[in-house]
Parts: C-alpha cells; sequence; structure tokens
C-alpha cells in the first residue's frame, strides 16, 4: 500500500477509536469537521474551492456543515471508502501526490489534539513521502519568511527555503517539519539562530 492509503486507513481507525468530539489541530474544528472536511475535497468538486478560495469559503462551510451532521459511522465509512471512481485520486499515482501530505497532516491533526501525544517513529518510506511533499510545498507556505531559512533533517539533508541575512535552520524529522510549514505548533522542531530571526520564523503565518 502507499503512504496516502497508510495515512487514511490509520486515520479512520483513530477516528473510530476518538468518535465525533474530539479537539484536533485544526482551529474550532472537532474531528467531526476533519471527517467533513476530508469527504468533501473528494465527493464535492463544485464546494472544493472554497478550501483555498475565501469569496467560495460560505458555500463550503454550508456543504462541510451539512457531511458534520450526518451519522458519525457514515462519515468515517465515507472518508475511508475514499472518493467515487471517477475522482482522479482514484489513480494510484495521483493519489500518492496529492493524499500523501493530506492524510499524514490531518492524521496529526486528529492525533496531537490529544493530550499526551507522541511523535511516531521514524518511518523511511513515510520520511521519504513527507520531505518530497516538503520540497514541493515548503517554499510556498514558508514564503513570507523576514529572514533566511533552511529546513535540516537529521541526517544533515537540507531545504533551502530562503537564503538571505540573519539564516534560521530548523531541524527535526521530515514529518516535523512538514507540519510546521503547515502552519502546526505541535511539532517537535529545534531553531539554530539569533533569537529575535527565530521568533520571527516561528510567528511566520505558515500556509497556502
Amino acid at each position: 500500500m502507499s503512504v496516502a492509503t497508510d495515512e487514511r486507513s490509520a486515520l479512520c481507525d483513530l477516528f473510530d477509536e476518538l468518535g465525533p468530539d474530539q479537539p484536533t489541530l485544526c482551529e474550532g474544528w472537532q474531528t467531526r469537521d476533519l471527517a467533513a472536511h476530508l469527504v468533501l475535497r473528494e465527493h464535492r468538486p463544485d464546494a472544493a474551492p472554497g478550501i483555498l478560495l475565501k469569496p467560495f469559503a460560505g458555500h463550503t462551510k454550508r456543504v462541510q456543515d451539512g457531511y458534520a451532521r450526518r451519522p458519525w459511522s457514515e462519515l468515517v465509512d465515507l472518508v475511508r471508502g475514499g472518493p467515487p471512481v471517477w475522482w482522479p485520486t482514484r489513480i494510484e499515482a495521483v493519489d500518492k501526490l496529492v493524499n500523501s501530505v493530506e492524510f499524514f497532516v490531518h492524521h496529526e491533526d486528529a492525533r496531537r489534539g490529544q493530550d499526551g501525544w507522541e511523535p511516531r517513529k521514524p518511518d523511511e518510506r513515510r520520511d521519504a513521502a513527507m520531505w518530497d511533499g516538503l520540497r514541493r510545498a515548503g517554499k510556498m507556505t514558508l514564503r513570507k519568511t523576514p529572514v533566511g531559512l533552511i529546513l535540516r533533517r537529521p541526517d544533515g539533508e537540507e531545504i533551502v527555503v530562503r537564503r538571505g541575512p540573519n539564516t534560521v535552520t530548523a531541524v527535526g524529522e521530515p514529518g516535523e517539519l512538514l507540519l510546521f510549514a503547515f502552519g502546526r505548533d505541535a511539532v517537535r522542531v529545534e531553531f539554530e539562530g539569533e533569537q529575535s530571526s527565530i521568533a520571527a520564523v516561528r510567528g511566520l503565518n505558515r500556509g497556502l
């Protein structure tokens, strides 16, 4: 199975364990809202643009809230079953490209929304997928950095987000760095550099 498939399955198992009313790292969302978001993005092309585009956000919220009101087991089954046969991510290569990061991030949103969370142990295949995702998206999600910024994994491999003055180096496992780049603060990342520059990086509005 692919990383995307593994993360989808693990997240749905966690949904079954947690139930619909537990907190997540997505501000204002309980687990039911997170599940509804995942269903919407794979079943409602008319509502998906509002995930990123504010002019369409009202319609997206109405559709998502409708899904969130469904019985919990039905909602989780919709996430677990994936999109309809005509959806692009039914193609394995597209699924890997689009959903590996998406389902990893939202799996961690649910995991780390609970007290006592710990990072999962490194996994070579998952870490490679997250590093690839960070290469594709990191320069965009961290584009507002006012200082130089380098992302470094423990083996020393780096992604240069921006070359510039007062460079900060963020050090962590690939999944931790990716979560940070996507705006999450519940991460295990260490920062090297001047304190004022580190503060500027940590305070960035990170995300797409």
